[in-house]
C-alpha cells in the first residue's frame, strides 16, 4: 500500500517537474527551446530507462553474434553431410558385403527346409533313442537314475551347436572346406558302424523267448563264449552302438546346419548398417537447428524490447514539444490579447486628450430623439 502511494506521488511530482520545465522554456520563446525540451525529456527518458535499453542492445548484439556463428557451423555440417551416404555396406570374411546375390528359387529353398527338418529330426530322435539306448544299456548309473540318460543325451543339440561355431570361426576358405568333410565323413563312418553294430544285435533282438531260453541252455553247456563286459557291466557292442548313433547325431546335424549356413548366404541379400559418421553429424545437425531457433527467439525479444523503447522514447519526446508547443501559443494568444486591450485603452486616452474633441464633444447617447432636438434649440 505505501509502496503503491509513494510511486503514483513520484509520478505526479514528476509530471509536474516536466509541466514546469516547458513553461519556462516556453516563456523565453528562444528558437533552440524546442531542442531544449526534446533534449531534456530525453534524458529523463534515459535516466529511468537507459539500462535496460543499452540491456537490450547488448542482448540484441550477443544473439546477433551467436545466431552468426551458429549458422556457419550449420552450413558447414550441411555441406560434410552432403559428401556422406545414410549407410554403408558390411564387411563380410575381411572384404565389403557389395555384391548382389541371386534370388531365392524353388530348388534352394525346398533344401534348405529339407536340410532344417532333416537337422531337426537328427537331433529328436537321437535324444529319445540314445536316451532308451543308455537305460537299455545295463549300466548301473543309467538304471538307479533314468534322468542322468536323457541329460546326456541332451549333450547332442549341444556338441553339434559347438561343431558349427568352430566352423563359423574358421575364416580360410581351404580349412573351411577341409572342416566340413572331415565332419561329413565322421558322420558317415558313424552312421556306417551303428548300422554294423545294430546288425550284429539284431539276431537276439529278434529272439523269441522260447528261442532266449534255449540259447542261455546251449550258453550253460559251454557251447559258445561269454558275451565280452565292459568294467561297467555294460555290452562292448551295446557302448559301440551309442557312441556311433551319438557321433553321427552331432557331426551329421553340424553338417546340415553348416549347409543351411552356407545356402542362406549365398541368396541374403546386401546387408547395409548406418554411417555412424552420417549419424554424428546428422544429431549434429539437429542440435545446431535447436539452437538456432533459440537463438533466433532470444534476438526477437531482444530487438521488440529495444524497439518498443526507443518507441516510447519518441513518443515521449514527441509529447513534450507538444505540450511546448501549446505553451507557445497560450502565451501568444495572451499577449496578443494585452495588445488589443492595451491598443482600446491608448484610443481612448488619446480621444481624451484630444483638444478639438474638447470643443466639440459628442452629443449624449440617448434613447429619445425628441429630446435631443429640444436641447439643440
Amino acid at each position: 500500500m505505501q509502496s503503491s502511494t509513494s510511486s503514483e506521488t513520484e509520478v505526479a511530482l514528476s509530471a509536474a517537474i516536466h509541466l514546469e520545465y516547458v513553461r519556462n522554456m516556453a516563456q523565453h520563446g528562444s528558437e533552440e527551446s524546442i531542442h531544449a525540451v526534446a533534449s531534456f525529456h530525453e534524458s529523463l527518458f534515459m535516466q529511468k530507462h537507459g539500462k535496460d535499453l543499452e540491456r537490450y542492445v547488448q542482448q540484441k548484439k550477443l544473439s546477433e553474434d551467436r545466431l552468426r556463428d551458429l549458422e556457419h557451423r550449420l552450413s558447414e555440417t550441411r555441406d560434410r553431410l552432403i559428401g556422406e551416404n545414410p549407410h554403408v555396406t558390411v564387411e563380410s570374411d575381411g572384404k565389403q558385403d557389395t555384391k548382389p546375390n541371386a534370388p531365392w528359387n524353388l530348388w534352394d529353398l525346398a533344401m534348405f527346409w529339407s536340410a532344417g527338418l532333416a537337422a531337426l529330426s537328427l537331433i529328436l530322435f537321437g535324444v529319445l533313442n540314445i536316451s532308451y539306448n543308455l537305460l537299455e544299456s545295463g549300466i548301473v548309473t543309467f538304471q538307479n537314475h533314468p534322468l542322468r540318460a536323457y541329460l546326456w543325451a541332451a549333450l547332442l543339440p549341444v556338441g553339434a551347436l559347438a561343431v558349427k561355431v568352430g566352423w563359423d570361426f574358421i575364416q580360410s576358405s581351404k580349412r573351411r572346406h577341409f572342416y566340413i568333410w572331415s565332419c561329413l565323413i565322421i558322420g558317415l563312418v558313424s552312421i556306417l558302424t551303428w548300422i554294423a553294430t545294430y546288425a550284429m544285435i539284431y539276431p537276439s533282438l529278434s529272439m523269441t523267448t522260447e528261442e532266449r531260453i534255449a540259447s542261455i541252455t546251449l550258453h550253460d553247456s559251454g557251447d559258445d563264449q561269454p558275451t565280452s563286459l565292459l568294467p561297467g557291466g555294460a555290452k562292448t557292442v551295446d557302448m559301440a552302438l551309442v557312441a556311433s548313433q551319438a557321433l553321427a547325431e552331432i557331426f551329421l546335424s553340424a553338417v546340415l546346419g553348416i549347409y543351411m549356413a552356407r545356402l542362406y548366404a549365398s541368396h541374403r541379400p546386401v546387408k547395409l548398417t548406418l554411417n555412424p559418421v552420417f549419424q554424428s553429424l546428422d544429431s549434429e545437425r539437429q542440435q545446431l537447428e535447436t539452437h538456432i531457433a533459440r537463438e533466433r527467439l532470444a534476438l526477437a525479444e531482444a530487438s521488440g524490447n529495444s524497439d518498443r523503447l526507443r518507441h516510447q522514447l519518441k513518443v515521449f519526446v514527441a509529447y513534450a514539444e507538444s505540450l511546448f508547443q501549446r505553451e507557445v501559443a497560450l502565451r501568444q494568444d495572451r499577449g496578443f490579447q494585452k495588445l488589443q486591450l492595451l491598443d482600446e485603452i491608448s484610443e481612448q486616452i488619446k480621444s481624451r486628450m484630444d483638444p478639438h474633441s474638447q470643443n466639440h464633444p459628442s452629443p449624449p447617447e440617448t434613447s429619445n430623439p425628441g429630446a435631443y432636438k429640444i436641447d439643440t434649440q
